[in-house]
């Protein structure tokens, strides 16, 4: 793999106005291909099995007024009661406002009686609005059109608010703030490490053009393979940072090289072969980690780990395609003014002294200072948030305060129980008042409606409004004790099959899913990841022991999140409150992308360690001159990483912020406290132990060798930089 890598690098750099030319081609292709792929379809929130699942089945075939997109619209009076003849007036015509907006299907009437969707003082009421599309199918200006036809009532002095998913589409963020704020931070600190105007800029195409080419290709295969919208904003966080991290490697090697009397050409060959090698191998142990995702089984998470990978594969292929033309254009200014910018780093040479001098005491403080900050782990509880989360102002939490108030926490999530009756209907009425009648004498329920048979018969439909909000944990208790004791027991000797949906259900049903299949996931990301470590560097231990450092930092992570969010520790700071769920699918989707990228610094830091090695360094020696080599690059690597990830708890929604947050200080955490101090100080204790692979596993595993030192110069030490190229640097 390293020679092909060189001999490709080399050719780029030679001929690299050709080079850029047919780059650009491709682009414009890829451009064109995504301006002409069809509309992505609708994003599917199944879960295969869930009982929720089979209620939103029901719906959709009987009653599609339940199963499209909603949103709940909130008027309310600070003085007098809305059930005035002038306040009515207002809320009336705003509601007929809203039954002339496309797509709407129903709209709830609060004056009605049998709704009791007027509170009892009168100061707030609330309306459903239903409509035909899938809640993947909702656009922005559909939020808008609603929120418009609703404020209308505010000319009367009625306040409005709202909430649902409509609404939530209608204030996203278009604006990409958290990717500029993180170009913006790696602008500097490239800067700061390269000294050079041109190694920061050729950094930073070589990733952004990989990131736009992910995104292009993300919009051309969201319809083939069904991506979910939530994938691009993965992927472009993702791609963003891994991008920055690939290309700064490579073009640092590519300067250390060339400090060391390498031709251009050879310099960028070296720098393919050996800091690119560790690329694809970084790359595609990212890629299987973040693949994995589709091994939890639930439809949307996999396909967002597809995405991501996709992501990962496009600026993999940027950094040895793009860097290496860049190289080439701009080689007369990539060259470092002083050898001190790409001289091993004294300050990293003594370091390392200082861990390999006492490995097991820095062990024990890097473990130490992981196990505390995964300590709030141990409290972690899946859930999703609700608009009771977002910032106090916003509609959503406007609303959710109002309705809370109004009709009791649990209004903001009620479960719908869907009824699939038999064909014989003989008796059904009965049985459905001896199930409402159970249903009402739960501990925990606040109100339970009286059955709906659908237009066509077939099924019927009760509303049930817990006494507690959706996500409190007793809302999940009722919800056990609901589906395992009351329903079967008031079920039991008939026709009927009940089942509890709703998006509050649906919510729990995923956390279920995620921690039954979890188990099986980690164990698939970690073989696959320690197969390919011992196919890159032959080894046996080094592997298994990453692994389980890998695991540390993951626990790290987790409590930082749980932390922030749930125990609310600086969560005023991100605009959230306390008291926030952990969203279930977010410590796989947090395990599955920093198990990879804990594994991209791990290749960085073992491949010049490794390289020291063979070049005849003792044990110790090679720790110490290859985090010397390394332990800056990799440093500003996680830095930027971690600036990249953290600059995302700017975007609104909470799944963002928790995201951001908890794979930026992860990637900090791993970087400062396994890389350079645990990684080191293991591969000290282990010495000659560490590069050994028993005959056995030499066999089955397939050799991928990352020596791309080994590859020759072609040019005299010395030689200046070749014609061709510098007439290009001058044009």
């Amino acid at each position: 793999m390293s020679e092909r890598l060189a001999s490709l690098a080399r050719a780029l750099s030679q001929h690299w106005k050709r080079s850029l030319a047919v780059a650009l081609l491709c682009l414009f292709g890829i451009i064109a291909v995504s301006a002409a792929a069809p509309e992505p379809p609708a994003d599917e929130f199944v879960i295969p099995g869930a009982e929720s699942q089979k209620a939103l089945d029901l719906f959709r075939d009987h009653v599609p007024a339940l199963a499209g997109a909603d949103a709940t619209v909130v008027f309310s009076a600070e003085q007098g009661s809305l059930r005035e003849v002038s306040s009515k007036r207002a809320v009336e015509g705003a509601l007929d406002e809203i039954r002339g907006l496309p797509d709407v299907l129903a709209v709830s009437d609060p004056y009605d009686p049998e709704m009791s969707a007027v509170s009892p003082d009168g100061r707030v009421a609330s309306a459903d609005v239903r409509y035909s599309v899938e809640p993947g199918d909702v656009t922005k200006s559909t939020g808008e059109a609603l929120e418009d036809a609703a404020r209308t009532a505010e000319q009367a002095g009625v306040d409005v608010s709202l909430r649902g998913i409509v609404v939530d589409v209608a204030s996203e963020q278009d604006f990409p703030v958290g990717e500029l704020v993180g170009v913006l931070i790696a602008i500097v600190l490239l800067s700061l490490l390269f000294r050079s105007a041109a190694a920061m800029v050729a950094t930073l195409v070589g990733a952004l053009i990989g990131v736009m080419v992910g995104q292009l290709l993300l919009v051309i295969l969201a319809s083939p393979l069904g991506l979910p919208s939530f994938a691009s904003t993965i992927a472009a966080m993702l791609g963003l940072g891994a991008g920055i991290d690939y290309s700064l490697l490579i073009i640092g090697r590519f300067r250390e090289q060339e400090a060391a009397g390498d031709s251009v050409r050879d310099a960028t060959a070296k720098s393919a072969a050996t800091a690119g090698s560790a690329v694809v191998a970084a790359g595609l142990i990212v890629m299987v980690a973040i693949a994995g995702l589709l091994v939890i089984g639930i439809p949307f998470v996999g396909k967002m780990g597809i995405g991501a990978a996709i992501a990962v594969a496009a600026v993999v292929v940027s950094a040895l395609t793009i860097l290496p033309i860049m190289i080439g254009a701009l080689s007369r200014w990539l060259r470092p003014k002083k050898a001190a910018h790409v001289r091993p780093s004294k300050g990293f040479v003594n370091w390392g002294h200082r861990v390999t001098a006492r490995p097991w005491l820095s062990i024990v403080a890097g473990a130490t200072v992981l196990l505390v900050f995964a300590f709030p782990m141990l409290d972690m509880r899946l859930g999703q948030p609700d608009d009771g989360n977002q910032p106090e102002g916003k509609t959503q939490r406007v609303a959710y305060d109002l309705l809370s108030e109004g009709f009791g926490p649990g209004s903001n999530g009620p479960f719908l129980v869907a009824v699939d009756l038999p064909e014989d209907k003989t008796g059904t009425k009965a049985q459905l008042a001896a199930l409402g009648s159970s249903l009402e004498q739960v501990e925990g329920v606040a109100s339970v409606s009286a059955p709906s048979p659908s237009k066509d018969g077939e099924m019927a439909t009760i509303f049930l409004v817990p006494e507690t909000a959706p996500q409190d944990e007793a809302t999940s208790r009722l919800l056990d004790t609901l589906r395992n004791e009351t329903i079967p027991d008031a079920t039991a000797g008939t026709p009927l099959e009940v089942y509890v949906g709703g998006n509050t259900a649906s919510f729990e049903d995923m956390s279920t899913k995620v921690a039954d299949r979890l188990p099986v996931f980690i164990a698939v990301v970690i073989g696959l990841s320690v197969v390919l470590l011992m196919a890159a560097f032959r080894s046996f231990w080094i592997p298994l022991i990453s692994a389980g450092f890998n695991l540390l930092s993951i626990g790290a992570a987790y409590g930082v999140v749980v932390a922030v969010f749930q125990d609310g520790i600086g969560a005023s700071l991100l605009g959230v409150d306390s008291g926030v769920p952990i969203v279930s699918f977010i410590p796989v989707m947090i395990f599955a992308i920093l198990f990879g990228l804990s594994m991209d610094y791990n290749v960085f830091l073992l491949s010049r360690i490794h390289e020291a090695y063979n070049e005849g360094d003792g044990p110790r020696d090679s720790v110490v001159h290859g985090v010397a080599r390394i332990g800056k690059v990799i440093l500003f690597a996680g830095l930027i990483m971690a600036s990249v990830f953290t600059a995302f708890v700017t975007q609104p929604d909470v799944i963002s912020k928790m995201f951001g947050l908890g794979l930026g200080l992860a990637v900090l955490i791993d970087v400062l406290f396994v890389r350079l101090v645990i990684a080191p100080a293991v591969l000290t204790l282990l010495g000659d132990r560490a590069w050994w692979l028993p005959g056995w596993a030499d066999r089955l595993i397939p050799n991928v060798s990352l020596e791309g030192h080994l590859v020759e110069n072609r040019d005299p030490v010395g030689t200046p930089l070749e014609p061709d190229l510098a007439q290009g640097a001058s044009d």
